[in-house]
This record gives C-alpha cells, structure tokens and sequence, in this order.
C-alpha cells in the first residue's frame, strides 16, 4: 500500500448472501482514488446474538455500516447501535424500495432473500449454466441451435468468462472460435438464416497488441505445452494482427454485430450482448457496438 492510500474498513452486513451487497459497496469505492478499502463481511444475518456479535466487531474496526436488512426490529438495533458507536450507517436497499412501492402503490414483504429463491428463474440459470459448460469453445456443435447466443472470436477473446457470466443472468450462451486457415463451422452458419427464434451471434475482437501479450501470458501459465504454437505463430505480431483483421473480414460478411473487448471487462461485454438481445427482441438492429 503507498502513503497515499487510506486504509478504510467497510462492515457489510446481510440477511441473505450479500452478493447484491457486494457489488453496490465495489461500484462505489470503485469511484475513490488514494484508498485501501478492506470489507468485513458479514451474510446470512438473521438473529439479534448474530448481530450483536457483529457490532463488536465494528467497535474494535469502526467503519462505515452498509446493510441489507428487512426485519425491522434488527434494522432499528443496528442503527441504534451505529449512532452509538458514531459510526456512519445505510440500508443501501431502501432508496430504490421505496421508489418501487411509491410508484406501485404495494408494501414490500420485507423477506430475506427473496432473489435466491428456487423458482423457475433459478432452474433457468442452472440450465444455462450446464448449456453454456457444454457448448464451450465449439466442442460441440449438436443441439447448439437452442442457444440464445453464439459468441465468435479468435483465440483468448475471451469468450467463455463471457459466456459463464451470461449464463448467471439465466442466458443460454455458447461459443465457437475462429481460427486462421480453418472453415468455420457450416452448421453453425446455417443457423442464422433459421426463421423465427434463431441464436443471436456477436463477434468479440481485440486489440493485436493486447492479443499477443494475453496469449504470451497464457503460454508461460502453460509451459509452452499447447500444441500447434511450437514455431509461436500464436504470439507473432504480425500473424496476430493478420489474424485479426482476416476475423473481421469474416464478421463483416456474416453481418454480425462486434463488439471490441480490449478494454472493456468481461461485465461490460456481457452487458452490450444482453443490450442487443434485447434489441433483437424488439425486431430493431444493432450492427456495430
């Protein structure tokens, strides 16, 4: 850690998993500079003795409180306990509740947990999930037509993270590489001229600099044991930018949209993908993001 960085202690605190809790504390430190943020986290939170223990804790680590809890009894203790303490404190959740029940004039239920319930909605991202493992880097081809969407890129595009972080948002998502000097997959081009529900296909690029540093990484993780990479056409920059302005060709014939992951995460990625999914349902086109 430099000088300039400021240790900060954050408590999360739970009813349920915390990842939703998780994610909102990261965006917004995310948007500090000079800081050491460290997060205690604190999930499945559901009796006073739990809490209390808990706020032990923050008096020996004080911080700010972020939680997400509806019982309201161990809401109001926590806040009295806070304020106690002197230590900052926000049910992170409220803003947007209340907005959602102003405007549909209904009372929340104020039951934890209710996201990770096993509805339909959570057997759909177990079944994208088990599609997206099995349809991964084209290793299949059969029954491939049921996907939502078909992700093409040259090597280390990194097309299966953004495949497997589809499939959490219940997205049938698979992926088929492109590769220099070999025929993509017929059957996999017949599908976009299925009428009616076909698979969206997205193209992933990348920059060849970024291309050549990922896959240099790769094969040192590797020991240099891929096969087919011996005489390192697989890192030659000027194969790697061949390679890729020949994948875009390809693309730009197909027609499909592309998207340029060089600097974008793989949530970003995901995100536009879903963005055109939707857009796709809504019978309009996208063709370059």
């Amino acid at each position: 850690m430099s000088e300039a960085e400021n240790p900060l202690i954050v408590h999360l605190i739970s009813d349920a998993t915390g990842t939703t809790l998780q994610g909102v504390a990261r965006a917004c430190l995310a948007q500090f500079d000079d800081i050491a943020p460290e997060e205690r986290f604190w999930p499945l939170v559901r009796t006073e003795k739990q809490l209390m223990r808990i706020v032990e804790q923050v008096a020996v680590m004080p911080g700010p409180v972020l939680f997400t809890l509806v019982d309201p009894v161990l809401r109001t203790k926590l806040e009295a306990e806070c304020a106690a303490l002197g230590v900052p404190f926000l049910s992170v959740l409220d803003p947007v509740i209340k907005v959602l029940a102003a405007y549909l004039g209904l009372i929340p239920k104020g039951i934890p947990g209710l996201q990770h319930v096993l509805n339909e909605a959570y057997f759909d991202r177990i079944e994208a999930m088990e599609f997206t493992l099995s349809f991964d880097d084209g290793q299949s081809l059969d029954g491939i037509e049921k996907a939502d969407v078909i992700l093409v890129g040259v090597s280390r595009t990194s097309k299966t993270p953004t495949c497997i972080y589809l499939a959490h948002e219940g997205v049938r998502a698979a992926n088929v590489p492109w590769c220099p000097g070999v025929p993509f997959p017929e059957k996999v081009l017949a599908l976009k001229d299925v009428k009616g529900k076909a698979p969206l296909f997205v193209a992933l690029t990348e920059s060849p600099d970024r291309l050549v540093n990922v896959r240099r990484t790769r094969l040192r993780e590797e020991g240099h044991a891929h096969p087919g990479h011996e005489d390192n056409r697989y890192i030659d920059p000027e194969r790697v930018e061949e390679e890729v302005r020949e994948a875009r060709r390809f693309y730009a014939r197909q027609g499909w949209p592309v998207i340029d992951v060089t600097r974008r995460s793989v949530e970003e990625t995901a995100a536009e993908i879903l963005f055109l999914m939707q857009k796709q349902d809504d019978n309009s086109g996208v063709t370059e993001m």
